[in-house]
């Protein structure tokens, strides 16, 4: 099942300069729940910015899948696969995933998502990245719980 997880304001805002415009330290929280441990998809972007929290230490992920174009990339962690075909890995890929961004990998990864995991952060926050209209015609609703701060969703593929 490819799952996509992600942020966003009530402007669709989910970055800026490759940073999350906020810090909810329960948003933090679910999204460790979810994917701690588990596989993830990320691009290049998004895993050297998730780098300078980490420092030296690995990403707390099970394996990373990390696309990229850059055929000179190299990482230090050791459970990192470098993919240079996201099209090709994502309509052949049969296990659990989560896609964790950036934004090109979210609008790349998007039509073949089964579930979408969002964190609808209330407000308007200051940033330069958004993410892509989302046919929710397409998904059904099958979860979601409500703070002060946050709406948590999950929406299932409806077809």
């Amino acid at each position: 099942m490819i799952n996509l997880i992600w942020a966003m304001d009530e402007d669709n805002l989910i970055g800026n300069k490759e940073k999350i415009p906020w810090h909810i330290k329960e948003d933090l929280l679910y999204y460790k729940s979810k994917t701690e441990g588990k596989v993830v998809l990320m691009g290049d972007v998004t895993y050297f910015s998730l780098k300078g929290y980490y420092k030296n230490k690995n990403l707390p992920y099970g394996k990373i899948y990390l696309a990229t174009l850059d055929k000179n990339l190299e990482v230090s962690d050791t459970n990192v696969e470098i993919i240079y075909d996201l099209d090709e890995f994502l309509s052949n890929y049969k296990e659990d995933i989560f896609v964790v961004g950036g934004l090109m990998i979210y609008k790349l990864s998007l039509k073949y998502a089964d579930r979408l995991y969002i964190s609808f952060i209330k407000g308007h926050h200051e940033g330069d990245k958004y993410f892509p209209k989302i046919d929710f015609d397409k998904y059904k609703l099958i979860w979601e719980n409500e703070t002060d701060v946050v709406r948590y969703t999950i929406y299932e593929r409806d077809d």
